[in-house]
């Protein structure tokens, strides 16, 4: 299984980018589906998650910026990322809970991290 993420880049603030990771492989389902980030100096964060219900959860700093979407049949999740701000500047990274095979068991796998800067 690989996820590829695409879509980072730089942006100014205020500005928008939207974010795909794409998981590929033997896949039988995948129930979570979510975005992270890490800065320079910081710990890893969760920036928004969604399940296969389609449950949702935020950040207390992105909430009312950032939407997170999945499409099951492209097995791909999206964020959508308005009004940026410089502190929203990080490495993100996509993480899916997968089954491969059907029995229930999970496993966690991770996109390679895409570069957002928000600068003037």
């Amino acid at each position: 299984v690989q996820l590829v993420e695409s879509g980072g880049g730089l942006v100014q603030p205020g500005g928008s980018l939207r974010l795909s990771c794409a998981a590929s492989g033997s896949i039988f389902s995948i129930n979570y589906m979510g975005w992270y980030r890490q800065a320079p100096g910081k710990q890893r964060e969760l920036v928004a998650s969604i399940t296969s219900g389609g449950t949702t959860k935020y950040a207390d700093s992105v909430k009312g910026r950032f939407t997170i979407s999945r499409d099951n049949a492209k097995n791909t999740v999206y964020l959508q990322m308005n009004s940026l701000k410089p502190e929203d500047t990080a490495v993100y990274y996509c993480n899916n809970e997968i089954d491969l095979t059907g029995r229930g068991v999970e496993y966690d796998f991770w996109g390679q991290g895409t570069q957002v800067t928000v600068s003037s």
